[in-house]
């Protein structure tokens, strides 16, 4: 089961790079609920080695195409994010280390794998993948824009994805730049 589930997180991070036109230097914002992944009530039955698998699935393209991995821990820890101290270099860092009932099963794996770890209260990524309906949407820059991917759900979380634009301004007169839609 680990194994589908690191392939398809790499797939269903792929097609969101694709769509989300991501650029190295730029931050994935990562929800991810293993309870809900396995077909249970987020928050309710942490499971490290299915959070491994999804996590392992996604930070290996985020290398791959150097993009940063922010990981979102649960309500326990007020949705702190956990990424790479790099990452931020503008934000202060708080101190908490996650763990499994305290932060997340996806957040500890980000902990445990991230060469500097560090966390922060909250952050502006450029894109976001939500597995399990954990509720990514305070950490991403405004303009969300929905992002529709070929699959819609891991194990039997639901999945959601979101990329972002620059807001609209200027009125009924004014031009936009399509490339930046």
């Amino acid at each position: 089961m680990e194994e589908n589930l690191r392939e398809r997180a790499y797939q269903l991070s792929s097609e969101l790079f694709e769509k989300a036109r991501l650029k190295k230097g730029q931050i994935l914002v990562v929800g991810c609920s293993s309870s809900e992944i396995c077909g249970e009530r987020i928050g309710t039955n942490s499971r490290p080695e299915i959070a491994e698998a999804v996590f392992s699935g996604i930070y290996r393209l985020c290398r791959e195409k150097g993009i940063y991995l922010a990981a979102q821990c649960c309500e326990h820890l007020n949705r702190a994010i956990i990424t790479e101290e790099e990452a931020v270099p503008q934000l202060d860092i708080v101190n908490v280390v996650p763990q499994p009932k305290a932060g997340g099963s996806f957040a500890t794996a980000a902990w445990q794998s991230f060469q500097n770890p560090v966390a922060v209260e909250e952050i502006r990524a450029d894109a976001g993948l939500d597995i399990g309906d954990t509720l990514i949407g305070m950490h991403l820059k405004r303009v969300a824009v929905p992002v529709r991917l070929a699959y819609r759900e891991l194990g039997k979380a639901h999945v959601s994805a979101a990329r972002v634009r620059p807001k609209f301004i200027g009125g009924e007169r004014a031009h936009y730049n399509d490339a930046l839609k």
